[in-house]
């Protein structure tokens, strides 16, 4: 599918995609037919869904018959912890814009929605560009801020009174599956920025001198990207130690366990003992015919067990 916008008193607005009153075109899914048809039209050539997937910089950032090539990895279905990282290619050429995608983050329908609603003041492919990536790094903004706030709820609810109090019953499995999921969507966060602020590195310098506010809009998105890895970092390294928490505190839980079952192994140890010498099937025994017999049997296995565990309560064993 190909989408196609126009500037108008700078504002977007749905353009024919066959005209070339188009600043941007936006490809998603392309069929061949339709990336042929662009390649002709604008002269360029459109990198395949494998290439925009090659991880060297040099494949992602470059220059290439007079146009600019810029891949980064963004987020979609953000909604969920199940979100989806994938590449995205904007090509600048002459002024315009085409973006290739496989996937649908957010920001691709509220952008093109505010710009038409809002004069932002867009002039050319750049402008469009730079407000896109905008819309991108606040969709970003507001994933990592709603991570940060789930994230220090799993925290209240580990070292929290509340948690504290029911620890024993406590599903650690359901805990570590949930940090196990912050922590993948953190450390796609990431890679995110990193993509885009290596994108914006590399065309900060292509920007020439009349387009002064163009750099200026970029300088303010490098300052924003950076800001916004600085938190996911720190974010990052909470679940980190939250993981880390959660395990120690396992391991504290079954240490517990252990120790019941050792007490009561050393408890009951010295009755059986007793009750094993006088279950012994010897005709001649002192206490076989023995009237109280069975009651210092049965005592003297009580105070064997009563013993220990007076001894580990004083030692504060249990």
């Amino acid at each position: 599918m190909i989408r196609a916008f126009a500037l108008a008193d700078g504002r977007l607005k749905p353009a024919d995609v066959q005209s070339d009153a188009p600043v941007w075109w936006d490809l998603l899914d392309p069929t061949r037919a339709e990336e042929t048809d662009l390649e002709a039209r604008l002269g360029i050539e459109l990198p395949t869904r494998d290439e925009m997937q090659e991880i060297e910089i040099s494949s992602r950032l470059y220059f290439e018959d007079g146009a600019a090539y810029l891949t980064a990895l963004v987020l979609s279905h953000t909604d969920s912890d199940d979100a989806v990282i994938a590449p995205i290619t904007f090509i600048l050429k002459d002024g315009r814009l085409v973006t290739i995608r496989y996937s649908e983050p957010r920001a691709f329908t509220f952008f093109p929605q505010r710009a038409e609603k809002t004069a932002l003041g867009l002039a050319d492919g750049v402008a469009v560009l730079l407000g896109l990536i905008e819309a991108i790094v606040d969709r970003v903004a507001d994933v990592l801020e709603r991570t940060g706030r789930e994230v220090d709820a799993i925290s209240r609810g580990i070292f929290g009174q509340q948690g504290a109090e029911g620890r024993r019953g406590s599903n650690y499995k359901t805990t570590l599956e949930t940090i196990g999921r912050k922590g993948d969507l953190t450390s796609n966060i990431r890679d995110s920025l990193a993509t885009l602020e290596r994108l914006l590195a590399f065309l900060g310098p292509k920007l020439g001198p009349a387009q002064a506010e163009a750099q200026e809009h970029l300088r303010a998105l490098v300052a924003d990207v950076r800001s916004l890895s600085d938190h996911a970092d720190f974010i990052s390294q909470k679940i980190t130690f939250l993981l880390d928490a959660t395990l120690g505190l396992i391991n504290i839980e079954q240490s517990a366990i252990i120790k019941i079952f050792s007490v009561a192994a050393v408890v009951f140890l010295p009755p059986t003992l007793v009750a094993s010498i006088y279950g012994m099937n010897f005709e001649f025994m002192p206490e076989l015919s023995w009237r109280y017999g069975y009651p210092f049997a049965i005592g003297l296995m009580i105070l064997s067990a009563v013993l220990p565990w007076l001894y580990f309560k004083r030692r504060g064993w249990l």
